[in-house]
């Protein structure tokens, strides 16, 4: 198999907008369906060809490494956890795991998204491209029905959770090691380094009009469980 490098996932946050959950455990070990969020994610890479996967641990880090070393993996994967501190930014997870990445093009996302992203199409993407970086980008379903007016503030109809007009980070990054100069032990990805990046010319969007979510919040939670429990949950690209 060509090596597609390293698939980073940022599990050291607090999840502190999920509290109904993350009291006794992370964020990324909040299950749907019976399973963490983060085999979720991991499963979407796997089955799309990557095999070797770091997990940035931080909060509750040790219930992660735990859960991963007992878990069964699909033949050839490999899962690791580095702690990278209890309350290291984004950015500086990812410069932390710079040994684990070892001069190769890298993929990076977060432990609390899911999406039926083709992953092969933004490695094609990103390599036809030539800057350092890739970013998914989704335009995310309102939270609120939409009410439409006329220029007399006639009221002319309603649209039930439209999508967005914007795009968002929808996380999804494939990187150049370059990326890792843009990054500091206290970097937030979503700040400096990503700014820089697009600055400097070396950023990407890769548009995903898929399905997205990330489990922000509770409400979230159950969402993404009950697309599960309806038997056909569209990040879910594996047969079994």
């Amino acid at each position: 198999m060509t090596d597609r490098g390293p698939v980073v996932i940022l599990c050291g946050g607090r999840g502190t907008r999920l509290q109904e959950k993350t009291q006794e455990i992370p964020k990324p070990l909040v299950e749907i369906g019976g399973r963490p969020i983060v085999w979720h994610v991991i499963r979407l890479y796997a089955v799309q060809g990557f095999d070797e996967f770091v997990l940035c641990t931080g909060h509750k880090g040790a219930l992660i490494e735990q859960w991963a070393a007992g878990q069964e993996w699909p033949a050839g994967v490999a899962v690791r956890c580095v702690d990278t501190g209890e309350d290291t930014q984004t950015g500086g997870r990812i410069k932390r795991v710079g040994a684990a990445i070892a001069g190769r093009a890298f993929c990076a996302t977060y432990a609390d998204g899911v999406a039926d992203v083709d992953l092969r199409a933004l490695l094609e993407f990103h390599g036809a491209h030539g800057a350092h970086a890739s970013m998914t980008v989704v335009r995310p379903e309102l939270q609120f029905g939409v009410t439409e007016l006329d220029a007399d503030n006639r009221v002319t109809g309603f649209r039930e959770k439209p999508r967005s007009e914007h795009w968002i980070n929808g996380g999804f990054f494939r990187f150049e090691p370059e990326v890792l100069d843009y990054l500091s032990d206290s970097s937030t990805l979503e700040r400096e380094p990503l700014e820089g990046l697009a600055a400097d010319g070396q950023l990407r969007a890769f548009r995903h009009t898929g399905f997205w979510d990330c489990m922000d919040t509770y409400k979230d939670a159950i969402t993404l469980n009950d697309l599960w429990a309806g038997g056909a949950p569209p990040w879910k690209l594996w047969k079994a």
